[in-house]
């Protein structure tokens, strides 16, 4: 049953962006484990796009975790300045390099992850995901808090644990690594704050759409 009381099959009705964003790679432009895990960290409550612009520097300073070991947090400054908490953050990748130590220590499951400092479980799910490993919950950013209860799959919420409760009761977990980034990159380029929703390729199934009278 969905919220409206009738059963619906979402998965057939999300099956366009299902299909459309299958293959996207995230966009945080990371090139490996290492870079991702930072990354995902800094991007919390900012901009890919900022952190796409501020970690080439990063990286080239500073290329693996093994590099990150001795350094004080201060000494991440110059590179994060511009991020939002940054201090937070820096104290959060240097405590994670000296408990992982190696790169090849990065681990790849939502428990492991989720005890590092900076990674929560939708951060975990965009490293497993990226990494083709077995889905574990569904990605739950901002953009799926707004565009999910939008559509009707979701009851309208500030809390992403319990949106991502409803979106895996919902979803087959063959398709949970699947559907939260859809519904994430729809949120980014189409479903924006101010929707555009005649180019939307699931209108026909979004209760905002039917229910705004915009066809």
């Amino acid at each position: 049953m969905n919220l409206f009381g009738e059963t619906e099959n979402w998965v057939f009705k999300l099956n366009p962006i299902l299909i459309k964003y299958h293959d996207r790679k995230h966009p945080l432009a990371y090139q490996n484990l290492y870079q991702l895990l930072i990354m995902v960290i800094l991007s919390a409550q900012d901009s890919d796009a900022n952190i796409n612009t501020l970690s080439p520097s990063l990286f080239l300073r500073y290329p693996s975790l093994q590099s990150l070991q001795e350094t004080k947090p201060i000494e991440l400054y110059p590179f994060i300045i511009n991020v939002k908490y940054f201090e937070n953050k820096a104290n959060w990748i240097i405590e994670i390099a000296r408990r992982l130590k190696n790169d090849i220590n990065i681990p790849l499951n939502i428990k492991d992850l989720t005890v590092l400092k900076g990674i929560g479980r939708k951060s975990a799910h965009v490293i497993l995901r990226e990494f083709n490993k077995p889905a574990q919950g569904i990605i739950t950013d901002l953009h799926v808090l707004r565009v999910a209860p939008r559509i009707g799959i979701v009851l309208s919420t500030k809390d992403a644990l319990k949106a991502e409760k409803q979106l895996m009761q919902l979803f087959p977990q063959t398709i949970w690594g699947n559907v939260g980034m859809a519904i994430s990159f729809l949120g980014r380029e189409i479903c924006r704050p101010k929707p555009n929703c005649h180019n939307c390729p699931i209108n026909s199934s979004c209760m905002y759409f039917i229910n705004n009278n915009l066809h």
